[in-house]
């Protein structure tokens, strides 16, 4: 191949050269990894190439190193970052559409390396050169002699280098190409970025050995029975012996097993032996059906809770270790995640044997999306046109081939958003016949023909619940019709978690569980994408689409995941494991008995501990163990109080018992100890707060005293008990969360802040000041410069001893056509008052759609602690339920009490400023602390990408009166 001879890279064939797919295998034939420095030059485009880079004798001593694996825009990105730089956009090609052409400005990565066979290597039997991946066109040289081409970037590729390999010194070569035909296949709302980012090595292929293994390893639930027949070599051995399984090729055997789920990933150690190959596996028996439009594993119904999860790290982009594989799955399990949708590629093969190990459910989804022929009406899309057929098939091939070992792997997924056409209908059908031992998945065609399972994204929870009483909308063609009301249903993508959110979880999770055709869902995704990077002065951010310069991206929509860019779990897992919590415990304090209900579709409760608190207004008064039987999947039981609950002394103030469900020892993702599910009831209730008091303020000049409160001349506070004081005052502004900003139907936030809202600019006109016996009484009128409606907002203070009670009377005036982001008061008071404390909902955020998680007791944090570091600043941080909050430092203290509850927000920076942050180092600390004091609060719901929020969780104007009590102390 010459420098001009660059055709493979505009060409729709999926390679040359190239040897057939075949699984993944764990053998003890000759393997040498090719990992590590590698010399690496990059050309602007294919005119830019070097000539001859391929031959031994190429001196490449001047040109860079670069680490294999690796993609080669994440380096030294906060210095010169010399081999360009990451681009986003979530659907649109960043190149013209002109299929299968790509532009001339096509960075293409040169690669070197040279390396010695190990003297044993075997002289006989061939030796295979493997790319795990490789983005996403390439050709390979061995000692200047081609190999091939290939691409499908996520997949794994094979080539015979046998022939070209020479004792002593091997030069191989690759050249790699950004775009290709093959990007027309990878639109997959993710960063662009390329290079040889996942394993390479030299494996030997032994004369006589084994070249592939399909090890097919059913169950009978009915009996009991595991039947184990492997298709390899014919003349193989196949043994398990802790089965006492010793068989030739070919043949079954069925013995009593335990059988593999996520639940409990029982593995049994195999090996398939030719007089010169061993290769291990490791076997989990299972059987996957779809009976009576219900997914099934071993004859029982399952439920997925799952995520869909894009590979990513923040610092190596798609280049990820088996450590970090490994944590993404402990932090799932410690979530109560058990399924994976591997949107939208196969990964690494090594997160699959995690998979297997730890017990997920997975769908492996094809390398295949071709969403950006959505914007041109779908014209052209190669899911419906003859010549892709062939890249179709394969990639098809090569996932299955690679992956079909895999207990973990039970769905195979024909790719995302590629719309729908014969091409996709082959892949199904070669699937179909190479598998049928799993369904086939694709969400793309709402008719279903070529899946065994209806597939939504997005979908209401009302039209959610008419698909599980397979009363939805008829398909286009009649004669799907009863096909399509006949399978399984899943929602492939919801709830989308991007910024604060998302709401609505527990209202999905109840139709999941209502309805058996509904197979569960997978929330819209896993992890933030964002690209770490340093500011100057060395404080970190994270990166999103367009901070690189891309002339064509999609912003923040990269960053919407339920762990943030560091791993670090997000308020939305939170919320979502106590959503999908597989244990539930009812606290019942009328009956005073606790009742667990096991939500698992397996495993039984042995496995796991439960202990309980019993709490006076949030201190702990009595703890200890909870006897529960192990209770079967599917069952409850109803357990007493433990006697020495009611043995307690009387109640000081609230009383609240608290149950646990816990690791009863060290599983491989969690210690003994780690909380599964919780549940809470109240013992007693609290004494009631009385908001009186008759204390008539004295006018001081230029305002008022009331006690200890002063107030100005337009009857604001600005000090209490010596402590400056700052308001408070109507507040009904956000920072507009992406939810706010973004939305299919409507944006709330262009609502809230247009010309004849403006809430985000509120003015407060002091319409009457009334000082009477019985307290102080200040009338306004809130409202915007341009609007007509506003708000009337009354105010009235009454003193009782040292605490000074304010109600907040609000009445809307005008039409109000929206909801509210919030409805309350805002104050400021000095940094000083660092640390906090409180009695109500914690100990993370919540807000009217995203509370499940939040349980009633007394946290502390200091104000920092409050903050969620969402990577686009937005509103955060709000506790519900609060019954009162304090504020201290420097020996003072303002306390808070609700009259009976609050909302409570305390952050170093105001709204406003929260709203201007593009990024975490545009927030910058001031003297002040600003306090939220809210009665309601809108909810988030998943509008960015989905549903906006449920009608009883929206804001709604209307008239309202609320009360606060305010104590300063020294």
């Amino acid at each position: 191949m010459s420098r001009t001879d660059f055709t493979y890279v505009e060409s729709v064939s999926p390679g040359s050269g190239r040897r057939a797919p075949r699984a993944a295998l764990a053998s003890d034939a000759a393997a040498l990894s090719l990992d590590g420095e590698w010399r690496f030059n990059l050309a602007a485009g294919l005119h830019d190439t070097t000539e001859g880079f391929e031959a031994p004798a190429f001196d490449a001593g001047a040109w860079d190193t670069l680490a294999v694996p690796s993609m080669w825009q994440m380096h030294d990105l906060d210095g010169a970052a010399p081999y360009g730089k990451p681009a986003y956009t979530n659907t649109y090609y960043p190149f013209p559409v002109d299929p299968p052409r790509v532009p001339d400005a096509n960075p293409t990565g040169e690669y070197r390396r040279t390396f010695s066979l190990p003297a044993e290597w075997p002289a006989t039997g061939r030796t295979l050169l493997r790319f795990e991946g490789v983005d996403s066109a390439f050709a390979v040289w061995v000692n200047g002699i081609l190999l091939g081409d290939g691409k499908g970037s996520r997949l794994p590729t094979e080539f015979d280098a046998t022939e070209h390999l020479a004792p002593g010194e091997n030069t191989v070569a690759v050249r790699v190409h950004q775009w290709s035909a093959a990007s027309y296949l990878e639109d997959q709302d993710m960063w662009w970025l390329s290079g040889i980012f996942r394993p390479v090595a030299l494996v030997h292929r032994p004369d006589d050995g084994i070249e592939d293994v399909f090890a097919h390893a059913d169950y009978d639930h009915a009996t009991g029975l595991g039947t184990l027949l492997v298709e390899t070599a014919a003349d193989a051995r196949v043994t398990v012996p802790e089965l006492g399984i010793d068989i030739a090729a070919g043949e079954s055997a069925s013995v009593a097993v335990e059988p593999w789920t996520a639940e409990s990933p029982r593995l049994y150690d195999a090996v398939v032996a030719t007089e010169t190959e061993r290769v291990s596996l490791r076997i989990g028996f299972r059987t996957v059906a779809i009976e009576g439009g219900v997914l099934k594993v071993n004859g029982t119904p399952i439920l997925l809770r799952g995520v869909n999860r894009h590979e990513w790290d923040p610092d190596t982009g798609r280049t990820l270790s088996v450590e970090t594989m490994r944590r993404d799955l402990e932090i799932m399990k410690r979530h109560n995640v058990n399924a994976v949708r591997t949107s939208h590629y196969p990964p690494d093969r090594r997160f699959l044997d995690l998979c297997d190990e730890l017990g997920v459910w997975v769908i492996d989804e094809c390398d295949l999306e071709t969403h950006g022929f959505y914007h041109h009406g779908w014209r052209d899309n190669p899911s419906d046109v003859p010549m892709w057929k062939d890249a179709y098939l394969d990639r098809m091939a090569r996932m299955v081939e690679r992956d079909k070992n895999h207990a973990s792997v039970i769905i195979w997924s024909l790719g995302n958003e590629s719309h729908t056409g014969e091409n996709l209908a082959a892949m199904s059908q070669w699937a179909k016949q190479r598998d049928p031992g799993r369904p086939i998945h694709y969400e793309g065609d709402f008719d279903s023909p070529y899946v065994d399972m209806y597939s939504r994204m997005y979908a209401d929870t009302a039209e959610t619940d008419r698909i599980g009483q397979k009363a939805e909308d008829r398909t286009k063609d009649p004669a799907l019709d009863a096909h399509r009301r006949d399978i399984p249903f899943v929602l492939c993508e919801y709830a989308h978690a991007m910024g604060n959110g998302p709401g609505g979880l527990s209202e999905y999770q109840r139709l999941f569980e209502q309805y058996e055709r509904i197979a569960g869902g997978f929330i819209w995704e896993w992890i933030d994408h964002g690209v770490r990077m340093h500011t100057e002065d060395g404080r970190e951010w994270f990166a999103y689409g367009g901070d690189f310069g891309e002339p064509l991206h999609d912003g923040n929509f990269v960053i919407d995941g339920l762990v943030f860019p560091d791993r670090t779990p997000s308020p939305g897992l939170v919320e979502y494991k106590k959503v999908i919590e597989p244990v539930r415990i009812t606290v019942q304090p009328g009956s005073r008995a606790v009742t667990v209900a096991n939500r698992r579709d397996f495993a039984d409760t042995g496995d796991l501990a439960f202990t309980w608190t019993v709490e006076d207004e949030g201190e702990q008064v009595a703890q200890g163990e909870l006897e529960v039987r192990a209770v079967a999947a599917g069952e409850s039981a109803i357990v007493a109080f433990p006697a020495s609950v009611a043995a307690l002394a009387p109640a000081k103030g609230e009383r609240w018992l608290t149950v646990r469900a816990v690791l009863a020892k060290d599983e491989a993702w969690a210690e003994a100890g780690h909380e599964i599910a919780w549940g809470q009831g109240q013992l007693a209730a609290g004494v009631p707060v009385s908001a009186g008091g008759r204390t008539a303020p004295v006018s001081e000049d230029r305002g008022y005293r009331l006690g200890g409160a002063v107030f100005d001349a337009l009857g604001r506070l600005t000090a209490i008990g010596g402590l400056e004081f700052e308001g408070p005052r109507l507040d009904l502004w956000r920072a507009p969360v992406d939810n706010d900003l973004l939305g299919w139907t409507t944006q709330l936030a262009p609502l809230w802040k247009h010309r004849d809202a403006g809430l985000d600019r509120l003015e407060h006109k002091v319409l009457d000041i009334e000082s009477t016996a019985d307290g102080l009484t200040v009338a306004t009128r809130v409202g915007a410069g341009g609007a007509e409606i506003a708000m009337g907002a009354v105010y009235r203070w009454r003193l009782d001893g040292a605490r000074l009670w304010l109600t907040v009377e609000v009445n809307p005036e005008g039409e109000w056509d929206f909801p509210l982001p919030r409805l309350g008061v805002r104050a400021s008071v000095p940094k000083a008052l660092n640390e906090v404390e409180w009695f109500g909902g914690g100990p993370g955020e919540a807000y009217a759609d995203t509370r499940a998680a939040a349980r009633v007791g007394r946290f502390r944090s200091t104000v920092a602690g409050m903050q969620t570091p969402y990577v686009f600043p937005q509103e955060n941080g709000s506790r519900v339920d609060v019954r009162w909050a304090s504020l201290s430092g420097e020996g003072k203290t303002l306390k808070m009490i609700g009259a009976p509850e609050f909302a409570f927000t305390v952050r170093p920076w105001t709204s406003e400023q929260l709203e201007a942050a593009g990024h975490t180092y545009d927030l910058v600390e001031g003297d002040r602390l600003y306090v939220n004091l809210d009665v309601g609060l809108h909810g988030m719901g998943s509008a960015a990408c989905g549903p906006g929020v449920l009608p009883q969780h929206r804001l709604l104007p209307e008239a309202t009166a609320f009360t606060l009590g305010f104590e300063a102390a020294e």
